[in-house]
């Protein structure tokens, strides 16, 4: 389908450009921007007057609960949800069940989000077999199926040859390594970060030094191997700062944190709600000014959702019995949206982390606007807002610490591979 974007503001992060420009797209790709092309006839133009026309959002974590979690969410459901929040290019980690240790695995997943033609999902393959830390995969047949990485998801490494070995393997064939830095043993347990609030509430707690050791392992072994490895989901501004030292020393590694913790503390918790239930946990005020201060200075490559559908009833339990999780793909936007209003970022910096940025961590052609590139588009009002609640999320998982809360920019209309896959009427 040819089509005409008249009248927008156009984003491009990569470049850092804002300009007042038209978009002609054609065969899935952008055709020409500012003037058309000689003979584009658009077969459907869309009216982008006082919107701001962004490369498609890309978000390096979020589950679809597929396969063996149908319960708690769906791809269907779950790809509108992406579609909603503007987000055309996806990560998926691979703590399903079964879990994504096998090529036939990948390639039954990626044949079921192909049917669906929605947006592109890059799967994540596991790292071990059966995620249970002993026994490395064949990251060769996976990589062939269509992993772009491997990890652990939420599972730590207690084996730490397992974890050499495994980085020795990846470094050979030039492979990512995703790796949420958490010590198993530390952070046995632990439903809070601890401190005061967590000492309060009778709440076990897991402290930062669960997630320093862990880097310090982790940069360690990365001196030793040469492996390309991205930390996800930083809590802590120690966290923060020893992967700035990292990158300072020219160790090849990224991060990325969880738009849940550029807004809330554990104070937010309040009286055991459930809803604040996250994974990472909640840390303190300075930990949180730490990741905001992170992500100015370019120490923090990447905002994601961690987009984890839970079933209500599992958010029904006592604080420390509730399934940690929120859903997060529609509030990625505005989440960031808010946090640069907040930290007076400009919109083109802003939008960096949740495009051009996650596209280089995944080392794919996304997040950016370009003759040529990728028509993948998110049309959106940065001006409007929205409220929060179950009935405004295409996701099945409605949970989310956010319920209630008015929420700015509103994504207007979606554009993956030249086809509209969402138009908010």
């Amino acid at each position: 389908m040819k089509i005409h974007i008249q009248g927008g503001t156009l984003i491009d992060p990569a470049s850092g450009t804002e300009q007042q420009q038209d978009v002609y797209i054609a065969a899935g790709k952008i055709v020409a921007l500012g003037a058309a092309p000689a003979d584009f006839q658009a077969e459907r133009t869309l009216d982008a007057r006082g919107l701001h026309v962004a490369p498609g959002l890309v978000d390096l974590c979020a589950r679809l609960r597929e396969p063996g979690y149908e319960h708690k969410a769906t791809l269907e459901s779950e790809m509108a949800a992406a579609l909603a929040g503007g987000v055309t290019s996806l990560v998926c980690p691979p703590d399903t069940d079964p879990v994504l240790d096998e090529a036939g695995l990948i390639e039954m997943l990626k044949f079921r989000v192909g049917k669906l033609e929605r947006s592109r999902v890059y799967p994540l393959g596991a790292l071990t077999v059966g995620l249970k830390g002993e026994v490395i995969t064949e990251m060769v047949s996976l990589t062939e199926a269509g992993c772009i990485g491997f990890t652990q998801a939420d599972r730590p490494i207690a084996d730490t040859q397992a974890l050499l070995r495994a980085l020795q393997y990846a470094s050979t064939y030039g492979y990512a390594v995703w790796l949420r830095p958490q010590d198993a043993w530390l952070s046995k347990g632990g439903v809070a970060a601890s401190g005061a609030l967590a000492s309060r509430l009778g709440l076990s707690g897991v402290p930062v030094s669960a997630e320093t050791i862990a880097l310090f392992t982790l940069f360690e072994l990365m001196r030793v191997t040469g492996a390309r490895v991205h930390v996800m989901h930083l809590s802590s501004a120690a966290g923060v700062e020893l992967v700035r030292a990292a990158k300072a020393e020219g160790l090849p590694v990224t991060c990325d944190v969880s738009a849940n913790h550029l807004h809330l503390i554990d104070m937010d918790i309040g009286y055991f709600d459930a809803q604040f239930r996250l994974d990472p946990p909640l840390r303190q005020q300075r930990d949180r000014e730490a990741i905001r201060a992170g992500l100015a200075d370019g120490t923090i490559d990447a905002i994601c959702s961690v987009h984890t559908p839970v079933d209500d009833d599992e958010k029904l339990l006592p604080f420390a019995e509730a399934t940690p999780g929120a859903t997060g793909l529609e509030l990625l936007l505005s989440l960031t949206v808010k946090w640069a209003q907040e930290a007076d970022v400009p919109l083109a910096k802003a939008l960096a982390p949740i495009t051009s940025a996650p596209a280089a961590v995944m080392q794919v052609d996304a997040g950016r606007l370009a003759v040529g590139g990728n028509a993948d588009f998110c049309v959106f009002d940065a001006q409007a807002h929205w409220q929060v609640e179950p009935r405004a999320l295409k996701s099945q998982g409605h949970n989310t610490p956010f319920l209630g809360y008015e929420l700015p920019a509103v994504v207007r209309t979606t554009i993956v591979a030249g086809r509209i896959g969402f138009e908010r009427r």
